[in-house]
């Protein structure tokens, strides 16, 4: 029961983080179009990469998209890290790392409200 209370913080976390950045992604945010634009991503770009983070965190609340919502998050992280990781930033890196880590956390634990779990 503790467990299930402890993944389901961690999961509201995730959603809320999603939605705060994909929110400055969607609206290109400065420093959201700072940071993409150093990697030549247009604003379409960055407001679509947005639009995928909102929907992914959408995706994490309900049980049966549960994986594809972390998947998609996952990857968009892991996009992100990738691209520091090309400019040799590793603060970038070291900033993103826990979030990925958080994604792969909550898939382990698996949905609380799902059956199996």
């Amino acid at each position: 029961m503790i467990l299930k209370i402890i993944n389901s913080i961690l999961i509201l976390f995730a959603v809320y983080m999603g939605f705060k950045q994909g929110y400055a992604m969607l609206t290109n945010k400065p420093e959201m179009v700072t940071l993409f634009s150093k990697w030549n991503f247009s604003s379409t770009a960055i407001s679509i990469n947005g639009a995928i983070t909102i929907i992914a965190a959408v995706l994490i609340l309900f049980p049966k998209t549960f994986v594809w919502g972390n998947f998609l998050m996952a990857a968009g992280i892991l996009l992100i890290i990738c691209l520091h990781l090309l400019d040799k930033d590793l603060k970038g890196v070291a900033i993103e790392l826990p979030f990925l880590l958080l994604n792969l956390i909550i898939i382990y634990l698996q949905h609380p409200l799902s059956k199996s779990a």
